[in-house]
């Protein structure tokens, strides 16, 4: 598979958050203004793709020789909650401002089943070391992608007058529901 059609398919056809369902918590959680999207976005995309990395090299070279495969999950999960150490006190020293502001959400990125599912899909799919990474920066370029479009959505509905039975949750699951019927049809687009 080329490495277009590698990016094309992650962030269109087969979006991490609008066709797999997977992050789902952090896309409804920290969806709320498009500035700390764009920061769950970046740091998300940085954890998936190193993470990627890591794992493939630790799969590779550490579980196959040594026939550790079964134990796949928890050195992943264990690698991720590194990474995601790591980009806690990065951010923190950099940008308090949007530390605080991912709150909660940013050391939820360990348990985000989407940096998780790309780590396990990409070793299931066969992918080499290059596409692994190509994989893993497509969907989390798709994931971003989302979250951004979702709160751009959810800026401008805040904004309207709303029947107070759908203002909150229940817009934002309607919202978000619409967005992923969209990002459906790309499926469909070849046939």
């Amino acid at each position: 598979m080329s490495y277009i059609m590698i990016f094309i398919v992650a962030i269109f056809v087969n979006n991490i958050v609008l066709s797999q369902f997977l992050g789902i918590c952090p896309f409804l959680g920290v969806s709320k203004k498009i500035s700390t999207s764009l920061g769950m976005g970046f740091a998300v995309m940085f954890v998936m793709t190193l993470s990627s990395v890591v794992t493939f090299l630790i799969y590779h070279n550490l579980l196959v020789p040594f026939k550790l495969e079964f134990m796949m999950t928890v050195v992943f999960i264990l690698v991720i909650a590194a990474l995601v150490q790591m980009v806690e006190i990065i951010l923190k020293k950099i940008s308090p401002a949007l530390y605080q502001a991912l709150g909660i959400f940013l050391p939820l990125i360990t348990t985000n089943c989407a940096v998780l599912g790309i780590a396990l899909l990409a070793i299931q799919k066969d992918l080499s070391l290059m596409q692994s990474i190509c994989y893993a920066l497509a969907n989390a370029m798709g994931f971003t992608l989302a979250i951004v479009l979702f709160a751009g959505m959810r800026e401008r509905l805040s904004k309207s007058r709303l029947p107070k039975a759908v203002q909150g949750t229940p817009i934002a699951l309607i919202t978000a529901g619409l967005l992923s019927m969209a990002f459906m049809g790309f499926s469909g687009v070849g046939n």
